[in-house]
């Protein structure tokens, strides 16, 4: 065979792992998984907590948005560093930061030391989903790795839904800051277990330089990017001078990211992995716009229950139950479908009518809207997002050389993240906008002039004449939310239609000249 080109080997039969091994392995891996996600979510509930004991409620977005920004832009850097020096060591290096930035974010006794120590988790949470990944395409090949995928897909779904219910539960049985310290046993277990039974195969790579570069512009613009979303029509208007320089210098550093990685001796994101993959290249923005879906409508769901039907932060999280249970039995049950008739583009095609029929039903709900009808449109709406999630990681990691497993695996998991910043803000847009003209000058006038901090209590302590309308206008304005998710919908279907599907190799792609230093633990 040529030099460069790739072949399918099998690990010689010393090397392979039983299934328990893996099993075990495995387990270690998807605690680190659940620590990157739920620390997405668990910290909003506890905010008003936090803000009444340290103050700083003008930084307050920043407890969310610095950790956000953190794992966006090491993601992709750990995934080069994965496939340069090999993926084990710098997972557990991840954990260490991660669990370093938790017990410190329980330590602080400030809003400025707390964002700065989210910094350092979310620096650790970068490296902790994408190498986790990684590492299962390095033990398990393509044909077998779809049940896997499928249970890291319900995991993240439970991390990501459960988080707001469970940081609501521990700040109100402990502490705010016990939604950070419980993450220390977790970690500590994820770090035992992969030190001695988690052996992937190591290989001698040609090292080269780090596009430092190119991390550097890709930070940059990332981070000028999700500022954008998160500040936009928020913080600042969307044409103040903050958002259009924000803007600009997103789009400025990216172009200049693609111009320096046409130039990188070792590019941080190899440009073929979007110029000539074909799958990489739809799967990405499948990604991208299932963050959308997932984290947009997860934000805005349980506004409904507290709002409308004047539920608690408890109960109206119980409320992403059905919709958590569905994602839960999707995955799962897909991932073991795809592993058993090798295919994998029949699930998000179905997955994702199923989606856009949930969000109609959404789209149709009101202020006297029986339950049942909101049961209904949760189940079918998870059935149909709890498909996209494995096949895309599946999807490119079958795609790709084993030298381009860790980045390939990482622009998936940046796309998803990107995905999600930028659901949020265009839902939340629509929700403001919807909100700001449905209400009439004397409602505005009632609310004290300002919208954008709607309860129950303060809709029910309106004049009755006022009381109807105002509830009204709220829950239109969250219908529309769902009813723009229904593009979103529509656009995840025709990237499924568009995405290719390869044969699920059966065996790890290394490449050919690749010489094995290290062999899989066998007991």
């Amino acid at each position: 065979m040529p030099p460069g080109e790739t072949a399918d080997i099998a690990p010689p039969p010393q090397a392979s792992l039983t299934r328990r091994q893996i099993l075990l392995a495995f387990s270690g891996l998807m605690l680190g998984i659940m620590l990157s996600a739920l620390d997405q979510t668990i910290v909003a509930t506890a905010l008003p907590t936090i803000v009444s004991e340290l103050g700083g409620l003008d930084r307050l977005a920043w407890v969310t948005t610095a950790y956000a920004l953190a794992m966006a832009i090491s993601t992709p850097v750990y995934g080069k560093l994965g496939d340069l020096f090999g993926r084990k060591y710098l997972f557990q290096i991840a954990i260490g930061i991660f669990l370093a930035g938790s017990a410190l974010c329980g330590l602080a006794q400030s809003m400025t030391a707390l964002i700065a120590f989210r910094v350092v988790q979310g620096l650790g949470a970068g490296g902790l989903m994408s190498n986790a990944q990684a590492i299962i395409g390095d033990l398990v090949p393509p044909a077998e790795r779809g049940k896997y995928q499928g249970l890291i897909g319900s995991v993240i779904a439970l991390a990501t839904v459960s988080g707001p219910l469970l940081g609501g539960v521990i700040t109100e049985g402990l502490s705010w800051r016990w939604i950070f310290y419980v993450n220390l046993p977790l970690g500590a277990i994820a770090l035992v277990v992969t030190t001695f039974v988690l052996r992937p195969p190591a290989y001698r790579r040609e090292r080269k330089p780090l596009d430092w570069l190119g991390s550097a512009l890709l930070s940059g613009g990332t981070a000028a990017l999700i500022l954008v979303t998160t500040w936009g029509g928020t913080t600042y208007p969307w044409l103040s001078a903050p958002t259009v320089g924000l803007a600009v210098s997103a789009v400025v550093l990216l172009a200049a990211f693609i111009w320096a990685e046409r130039r990188a001796a070792d590019p941080l994101i190899p440009l073929h992995l979007l110029s000539r993959n074909a799958v990489v290249r739809v799967a990405c923005p499948l990604s991208f716009v299932a963050g959308c879906l997932f984290i947009g409508l997860g934000t805005f769901l349980p506004l409904y229950e507290q709002v409308v039907h004047g539920k608690g932060p408890t109960a109206s999280g119980l409320l992403l139950a059905p919709l958590l249970l569905s994602m839960l039995v999707s995955s799962t049950v897909c991932g073991r479908l795809i592993s058993r008739i090798g295919k994998y583009k029949r699930f998000p095609i179905g997955g994702t009518l199923l989606a856009i029929a949930g969000l109609a039903l959404l789209a149709t709900l009101g202020v006297s809207s029986p339950y049942w009808r909101l049961l209904v449109a949760l189940i079918v709406l998870g059935f149909g997002v709890g498909t996209i999630g494995p096949v895309t990681t599946l999807a490119v990691q079958n795609s790709v050389d084993h030298r381009d497993l860790g980045v390939a695996t990482a622009l998936n998991a940046f796309s998803r993240s990107m995905g999600s910043s930028f659901g949020v803000a265009l839902l939340g847009a629509v929700f403001t906008h919807r909100l700001s003209t449905g209400l009439s000058p004397s409602e505005e006038a009632a609310l004290g002039g300002d919208h954008t901090t709607l309860t129950h209590d303060s809709i029910a302590a309106l004049p009755p004449e006022a009381h109807g309308d105002v509830l009204a206008t709220f829950a239109d304005a969250l219908s529309w939310v769902f009813a723009t998710a229904i593009p979103l919908g529509v656009c995840a279907f025709l990237l499924s239609l568009a995405l290719r599907e390869l044969p699920l190799r059966r065996a790890v792609r290394v490449p050919e000249s690749a010489e094995p230093t290290a062999q899989l633990h066998k007991r």
